[in-house]
């Protein structure tokens, strides 16, 4: 049984497409803030994610719900996979400045919003969707705030003078 047959052709689409949405809504900060990997391929990585959890989803013997162990596989592989996506956005400068680490979260936690998605679980992707939007709207504010307050110089690697 294929997940249109488990759970009808209207729920995948609107599964499928919530998680294009909110990882181009990600994509798409990521993308503004001058970042190779934007809208698209946070999308297609969300939507990736999605597609491989609904795999999980149609019962495997009739009568009984889905395999929670074949859908705890497909989730490791999907989060171990992506973070190798996600590495290749990481890079470090000779003067020791490392960059990416903020999409590559991005990319990681879309992957991971695609897995809910796909699960169905809307409240979940809700409240996830509006922090991760929330932190990078906001975090840079806060870095900031933070650097005036202790007083440490932006240009400056996090562990100078340690």
């Amino acid at each position: 049984m294929n997940p249109i047959d488990a759970i009808g052709i209207t729920q995948v689409c609107v599964r499928l497409a919530i998680a294009v949405l909110i990882g181009g809504v990600f994509g798409l900060n990521r993308e503004l803030h001058g970042k190779a990997a934007g809208l698209r391929t946070h999308a297609l990585v969300t939507l990736g994610a999605a597609m491989a959890a609904m795999i999980a989803l149609p019962p495997q013997v009739a009568g009984t719900g889905t395999d929670p162990n074949a859908l705890a596989r497909i989730i490791q592989g999907i989060l171990t996979g992506v973070g190798f996506l996600g590495a290749g956005v990481i890079l470090r400068d000779p003067a020791g400045h490392v960059t990416g680490l903020t999409t590559a979260a991005t990319i990681w936690v879309c992957a991971g919003l695609g897995i809910v998605c796909a699960l169905g679980y809307w409240s979940l992707v809700g409240v996830s969707g509006g922090l991760v939007l929330a932190v990078l709207l906001l975090g840079r504010r806060v870095e900031r705030v933070a650097e005036r307050i202790f007083k440490r110089h932006p240009d400056q690697p996090p562990d100078h003078g340690v």
